[in-house]
Order: C-alpha cells, then sequence, then structure tokens
C-alpha cells in the first residue's frame, strides 16, 4: 500500500491521481481544503482523499507524521519541500522504519530558479540523500540534479494536465467559422488562459502588448480569473469570458485564435496551448520575468516563441507568417503527443514505484 501527500487536488491533476490508482492502489491525503482551492481559482478535482490535519506558518507546514507509520504502507510519495517539518522528522526516522520514502516536486524555486540552476539548494539535496527516489516535475529539473549528483535515483514524470489527451484527439476546427460566430475580424487573435493569482505572469506586460496593438489588427480573448485581474473593459479588442471550465467552449476560444500568449510565470497553461495546436508566446526567464518549470516546454522556433523584450514581441507578431503558425501549431501538438500525454505521466510514476518497491 502506498500514501502519497499533497495539499489539494485541482481538476488537471485528478486524470493522474485516478489512473495511477488503478495500476498502485493508494491513499491520498490532502492538507488543504475548498477555501484554499477557492483562492487559488481552481476547480476541484473528482479524486477521493483522506482529510490531514496540517498546521501551516508562512511556508512551513506540519502534520502528524504518526498517521503514516502504519505496517501496510510500505511507500510514502511526501513532497519535495524543505519546509515540510514532518517531511524531515519522517526522512531522519526513516532508517529504523520499513518504509521507502519517494519526493514529488519541482526541485528547484520559480522565484530563485536563475540562481539554483547555478547552485542548488542544498536543502533539497539532504532530502533527496535521504530519500529512496525522487520524482521531478520536468527532464530539465533532472538533468541538473543529475550534474551535482550523478546516479541518483530519480524520474522525470513530464508533468501534464488530465484532459491532454483528449484534446490532442480533437480535429483542429474551422478558425474562420469561429471568428465568425464570435463576432471577430482581426488579422492576428492571441488568447490568455491562466489564473490571475500571481504577480509573477507579468499582465503589466500583457496590457503593454493590448495597449499598443492595432484594434483593427489584433484581438485578444481572455480566459482566466483572480486577484491580480485587471479591467479588460476599456480595451476594444479584447474579449474576456472569465473563468472557463467547459471543455467544448474552450475548444471553440482557444480554435479561433492564432497564438497563445502569456508574458510570464507558464506552466501547464503551455501543455493547453500546445495540445490545441497553438504555438506558445512568451518572454525569455530573466530576473524580471520568472518561468514555472514547464517552460523547458517551449522550443524557441519549433513549438512557441521567446522574446527579449516587448518591441521584439510586437515586431514579431507582427511580421510571422501565416504558413509559420500552422507550422509551429502543428509541432507543438505533436511534442505533446511525443512528450506530454497523461499515460506516459502514470508510466514514468508507476516504473519508479515498482522500481523502488524491489
Amino acid at each position: 500500500m502506498i500514501a502519497i501527500v499533497q495539499p489539494l487536488v485541482p481538476h488537471y491533476r485528478e486524470h493522474f491521481f485516478n489512473r495511477l490508482r488503478e495500476q498502485a492502489p493508494f491513499d491520498l491525503y490532502c492538507y488543504d481544503g475548498v477555501a484554499a482551492l477557492q483562492k487559488q481559482n481552481l476547480a476541484a478535482g473528482s479524486t477521493s482523499i483522506k482529510s490531514l490535519s496540517a498546521w501551516s506558518v508562512g511556508p512551513f507546514v506540519l502534520y502528524n507524521p504518526m498517521r503514516f507509520f502504519r505496517s501496510d504502507y510500505k511507500i510514502l510519495v511526501l513532497m519535495l519541500n524543505f519546509a515540510h517539518l514532518s517531511t524531515w522528522l519522517i526522512l531522519l526516522l526513516k532508517p529504523f522504519l520499513k518504509q521507502k520514502v519517494i519526493l514529488w516536486g519541482h526541485g528547484i524555486s520559480v522565484k530563485r530558479y536563475i540562481q539554483e540552476e547555478r547552485r542548488p539548494s542544498r536543502l533539497l539535496k539532504w532530502m533527496m540523500q535521504l530519500a529512496d527516489a525522487t520524482w521531478f516535475y520536468t527532464s530539465r529539473e533532472l538533468e541538473l540534479w543529475q550534474q551535482v549528483m550523478p546516479g541518483m535515483n530519480a524520474v522525470a514524470l513530464n508533468n501534464t494536465i488530465s484532459e491532454v489527451e483528449r484534446i490532442i484527439q480533437e480535429p483542429i476546427p474551422d478558425k474562420a467559422l469561429l471568428r465568425e460566430k464570435y463576432g471577430i475580424s482581426a488579422r492576428r487573435v492571441l488568447i490568455y488562459c491562466a489564473r490571475f493569482n500571481e504577480v509573477g505572469r507579468r499582465i503589466d506586460l500583457l496590457l503593454k502588448l493590448i495597449s499598443e496593438t492595432d484594434p483593427a489588427q489584433y484581438s485578444f480573448i481572455i480566459i482566466g480569473a483572480g486577484k491580480y485581474k485587471p479591467d479588460f473593459s476599456g480595451y476594444p479588442h479584447v474579449h474576456d469570458f472569465g473563468a472557463v471550465y467547459d471543455p467544448a467552449v474552450k475548444q471553440e476560444l482557444f480554435g479561433l485564435a492564432d497564438l497563445y500568449f502569456q508574458p510570464g510565470w507558464v506552466g501547464l497553461s503551455a501543455v493547453e496551448a500546445m495540445a490545441y495546436a497553438k504555438p506558445v508566446c512568451t518572454f525569455k526567464r530573466s530576473e524580471a520575468v520568472l518561468q514555472c518549470v514547464e517552460y523547458s516546454y517551449i522550443r524557441n522556433g519549433y513549438n512557441g516563441l521567446i522574446f527579449e523584450s516587448i518591441e521584439e514581441c510586437l515586431y514579431a507578431l507582427d511580421k510571422l507568417p501565416e504558413d509559420k503558425i500552422d507550422i509551429l501549431g502543428q509541432q507543438a501538438r505533436r511534442f505533446v503527443k511525443e512528450n506530454l500525454t497523461m499515460t506516459a505521466m502514470v508510466d514514468n510514476a508507476l516504473h519508479s514505484l515498482y522500481a523502488v518497491n524491489q
């Protein structure tokens, strides 16, 4: 039997847990509830969980580790987060327990990415040295840590979203018909689909692009809600749909767009956009523009475009020919099919579980 600890289960993660459970039964413990989902503007996933009482002060989390010292739990999958005090206690007691521990996480701080890719966190290194295996979100972070800890027992799950296989099986819709349906006649349509809950998304750059484009030539589709969401009502070429969870509506909105645009903090939204055959446009990771680990999925000139400045962005979007957009979109969907299916993510986790259980 396996126990997995997570803060909560959002909709984009439910298929991973449900499909993994079919082949490797486990108890899933969550220490955050409905209020946390609502605060983060997330929809809840339909996955069976057990409630785990926890105390949080700032980034630090403490729960009762005795809950997991049961003889029928052979493997514990805990979070790779040095602020989880209970995880430290379990790791330090592991020599006296008949349990294996897998740590699951980014392996790097999004806010300190540039510093930590040169000098990885010593605390995370210590945690991984105490554990039996590690699950990283993407191959990029796995490669970074393999340079620091050669021969480490680790796997990249290749983080993806619940609906990805359904999306990539859908035919490419008729863009002209959808634009007629929604009353959009601009030459170029960009879509943004992410929560406005993080200043790192650099909404200021989104607004700058909107304000500096010709409303007769450009239109913007906005999907998302959150406390940092600006008022788009003053821009005639912005079509704001708020939070959208209906897959049929999302398919149409992505279908009428040419490109996906998110200035910063690009995460799983890149996977969703590429699954819809939309090239992902964003800015280069820097001290000023933070990017999530899934940023490594974007290959400039292959499945997306990565800009150095707003001026370069404006020039490229204006000059980009339609046939190039189509090629980038096809390659984006192909990248998802070959690397980011839910089947592959579940298989990567299963192989690690089986290896640790030997």
